[in-house]
């Protein structure tokens, strides 16, 4: 496959191909500057007469080692917790960055005394929080967990214990993404490296459990890729009971297939969603409503947190808004407008996971809390709707910043030695967190409306993860995309002299 510069030094008038080689997959040193100057490590990228995928080593099973290699690295990196700093000492778990929910909620959620969740009231309830406050589909992930846990030992031991079963099942679930990434764009396999050679995933992995969320999404966004909007529905519905941004995924899909008239499609894959949320969620709903619900009310109370613009505006202003639900929801409201307008009115149909990414980027840009594992949700999106390393590594390095801000700030609050970082440096490493995920936000934005930019499309291609939407037809569209479809019907009535005021590259044939 040649490489193509059209993603950093292409103008509008260059010349797109039909489409893409049959058979062919996309290797990304042949395209990506990036990529090219990492394979030297390697020795180089891979000639003309390699044979890519043909020998036990196919790409999803190189992926998968590399994500367990990647994984493990980010265990190592907790040891220092697992050994003594999750146990002893008030600032160990953040001066050493390895902190870690687990282990603290095995006993703190009643696991350890044999409790089981939103049935059970917690050990120490409080007037806010009397049952767990996880999804369901997480908390029977937890519970699972538990009892896998070996029940003799000490309680340090028991939680040591807890925190290796969540592991080795939390891996389980990132081998599930990168497989599940290198199918949703099948002639660009290699583009979930960037999932499985991400920092943020060592670091971030077994902080809590956000990566069962994140594999059953990636699985429901390879299937619609695969034209099979059902499972696509049923494991966004399954996603969303794990945790609650996956919902968000029928947004796009909506304003896409309102543009497409894929009614049938968009309309199987919301009731399979439905349906498989209402599976997974009802019978605890009967069993104990307060229990069920007390996520939702927990996310409702809760105040500015860590991680937000809103804990900045909060500390600087020295007191709390009153007002923070409705802000938080009307800027969710707005963007998701935005990005809706951007869908049919964009000159060619933006791709699922370049609105996918959106989307959840506003939610997290907008929500009062932002806990450093939640960059994890958007690393298998980044994959798919900006498979470019330069800008993906820009914004890997902003959230290495944050994790390692977010940690000091609370290791130099925590300790009366005030060992880390104060509270304005910590809002700069908020700010760094916001800019780095605006700056790729913008950067899927310019792909959406200068589509000759776009890395997936470059060679032809439509939208490989799009599945019904691949190369179909618009039948709905509004202002640019309506404007240009019109002066192009026009183009086709019109003399060769009248077509000159056309953009380049808008010309028909006749």
């Amino acid at each position: 496959m040649t490489s193509s510069a059209s993603d950093e030094t292409a103008g509008p008038a260059i010349a797109v191909p039909e489409g893409p080689l049959p058979n062919t997959v996309v290797v990304p040193a042949d395209e990506d500057p990036v990529a090219a100057a990492g394979s030297e490590v390697l020795g180089g990228p891979p000639g003309r007469r390699a044979l890519l995928g043909v020998s036990w080593w196919i790409p999803a099973r190189f992926l998968a080692l590399t994500v367990v290699v990647t994984y493990i690295l980010g265990m190592v990196q907790k040891l220092p917790c697992y050994n003594g700093g999750w146990f002893r000492g008030a600032t160990a778990q953040y001066t050493h960055a390895c902190y870690s929910d687990i282990p603290h909620l095995f006993t703190g959620r009643g696991f350890a005394a044999g409790l089981h969740p939103y049935v059970d009231m917690l050990p120490q309830p409080t007037p806010d929080m009397q049952y767990l406050e996880y999804p369901v589909l997480t908390g029977f992930f937890m519970q699972i967990a538990a009892w896998l846990t070996p029940p003799g030992g000490s309680t340090e031991t028991r939680e040591q214990w807890f925190w290796m079963v969540n592991a080795a099942m939390l891996l389980i679930c990132a081998v599930v993404v990168v497989v599940a990434l290198s199918r949703t764009h099948r002639r660009r396999p290699w583009d979930a490296l960037l999932f499985a050679l991400a920092p943020c995933l060592a670091l971030d992995s077994t902080i809590n459990w956000d990566l069962l969320a994140v594999a059953l999404t990636a699985v429901a966004m390879a299937y619609w890729s695969g034209s099979r909007p059902v499972w696509a529905g049923v494991f966004i519905g399954l996603a969303t009971a794990a945790k609650l941004y996956p919902v968000l995924l029928l947004g796009p899909l909506l304003v896409l297939c309102w543009r497409a008239g894929r009614w049938r499609a968009f309309g199987q894959a919301a009731a399979a969603a439905v349906g498989a949320w209402l599976l997974v969620d009802l019978p605890i709903m009967l069993a104990n409503w307060k229990g069920w619900a007390t996520f939702y009310t927990f996310s409702q109370t809760r105040k500015e947190d860590y991680g937000s613009f809103w804990l900045i505006l909060m500390q600087d202003r020295g007191k709390q808004l009153e007002t923070l639900n409705i802000w938080i929801g009307g800027l969710l409201v707005l963007s998701c407008l935005g990005i809706g307008w951007l869908a049919v009115s964009a000159p060619r149909r933006p791709r699922f996971a370049q609105l996918a990414f959106l989307v959840v980027a506003a939610f997290i840009l907008t929500n009062k809390v932002y806990s450093p594992q939640y960059v994890l949700w958007l690393i298998p999106l980044a994959a798919l709707a900006r498979p470019r390393w330069r800008d993906f590594l820009i914004w890997q390095g902003c959230e290495v910043l944050y994790f390692l801000g977010v940690w000091s700030y609370l290791a130099y609050t925590g300790d009366s030695k005030q060992h880390g970082i104060g509270q304005d440096w910590y809002h700069f490493a908020i700010v760094l967190h916001l800019l780095g995920t605006l700056y790729l936000c913008v950067m899927v934005i310019r792909d959406i409306l200068l589509p000759e930019r776009d890395p997936v499309r470059w060679d032809g291609s439509d939208d490989p993860s799009g599945g019904v939407l691949d190369h179909a037809p618009d039948v709905f569209v509004l202002g640019t995309a309506r404007r240009l479809r019109e002066e192009e019907t026009y183009a086709g009535f019109a003399l060769p002299g009248e077509m000159e005021w056309l953009p380049p590259g808008e010309h028909v044939d006749r």
